[in-house]
């Protein structure tokens, strides 16, 4: 017989409420020797994410992704707009405490040890001795590096993907209900980078809100529940990957061999060179499966026919920017 687990505070509401909401978010800045350039890097921003939900946003260099997050945690006042941050006004420092953080570009007193910094981190949060002496070394476990190394040597020895790894074991130090990852990937390996994304996995499986920018589509694809692009300054795209690239019921099959005469009138757009086909189903997988099967052919590629986060990320900024129009 299985245990039965308490359901948390959050399930049991049935109206909890919202990680973030913002409404007409907008940023302006004055430049140049007379201050009378008006800059705009956030226009009319509005958004909404759940508690517990993953949301990645996307954006090309200078879509004002980073400024977004700055407005949140209250690093940068807002010009217009509202908004509200685990259901406190944006700017409020109570929230501080149930927050985690990762710049794009880390910095870190050169001098100390990664630990001596968490522990520093740890301090600014209240933590007890005892608690930071348990949580370090499995924070620093779970980001990738020895503790050994992490007491021993001074940040200013780190490489960037070490300080990229000290900086999420800082963001994580005070067991936060929501987290922002700005760039989270920036400087990484790709045995970083899938470190990186299966921690973030874990914060998704703790219930954990989780708002990240970044520039590796395959790692969003993988990790948000919801994505949202960003040009110009604004939200010009939200929703589920199914909402954004369609849930498609088509299958593009590749192989070799087998009785073709069976399955041929059946695959749409067939193709053929020497015993290697190609053609798209839009039936049932375990049909086609099993047709294929019973024909003796053997597949070598199978995958779902629809465009993918990056390609619908390229179309969409290429429209915007009058490059040409958005494909269908």
């Amino acid at each position: 017989m299985s245990e039965t687990v308490a359901p948390s505070p959050e399930a049991t509401d049935l109206h909890p409420e919202p990680a973030i909401a913002i409404s007409g978010l907008t940023k302006t800045y004055r430049t140049g020797f007379w201050l009378n350039k008006v800059v705009s890097p956030l226009k009319d921003f509005s958004l909404t994410v759940a508690r517990g939900e993953t949301f990645g946003l996307l954006g090309p260099n200078g879509a004002g992704k980073t400024t977004t997050i700055k407005c949140l945690l209250g690093i940068v006042e807002p010009t217009s707009g509202r908004g509200t941050l685990l259901g406190k006004p944006l700017g409020d420092r109570s929230i501080k405490q149930r927050v985690g953080y990762l710049p794009e570009n880390p910095y870190f007193y050169d001098y100390l040890t990664a630990w001596e910094f968490l522990y520093f981190a740890g301090k600014v949060f209240r933590l007890s001795d005892s608690l930071l002496k348990e949580r370090i070394p499995q924070l620093l476990e779970l980001v990738g590096l020895s503790i050994d190394t992490a007491r021993k040597k001074q940040l200013r020895t780190y490489s960037k993907g070490m300080l990229q790894r000290t900086g999420m074991a800082q963001a994580l130090i005070n067991d936060p209900e929501l987290v922002f990852l700005d760039e989270p990937m920036s400087g990484l390996d790709p045995m970083g980078r899938y470190q990186m994304r299966e921690i973030i996995l874990s914060l998704k499986q703790q219930g954990k809100t989780v708002f990240f920018n970044s520039h590796i589509l395959g790692d969003v694809e993988v990790i948000c529940n919801r994505v949202g692009l960003m040009v110009g300054g604004k939200l010009v795209q939200q929703g589920t990957l199914d909402e954004l690239l369609g849930q498609s019921k088509s299958y593009h099959v590749q192989g070799h061999g087998g009785t073709i005469d069976q399955f041929r009138d059946r695959l749409e757009h067939f193709s053929i060179q020497g015993s290697h086909w190609s053609g798209e189903w839009g039936g049932s997988l375990p049909e086609l499966l099993t047709l294929l099967s019973q024909a003796g052919a053997v597949v070598t590629d199978l995958h779902l026919q629809r465009q993918s986060l990056e390609e619908f990320f390229v179309d969409q900024v290429r429209a915007i920017e009058g490059d040409r129009p958005v494909s269908a």
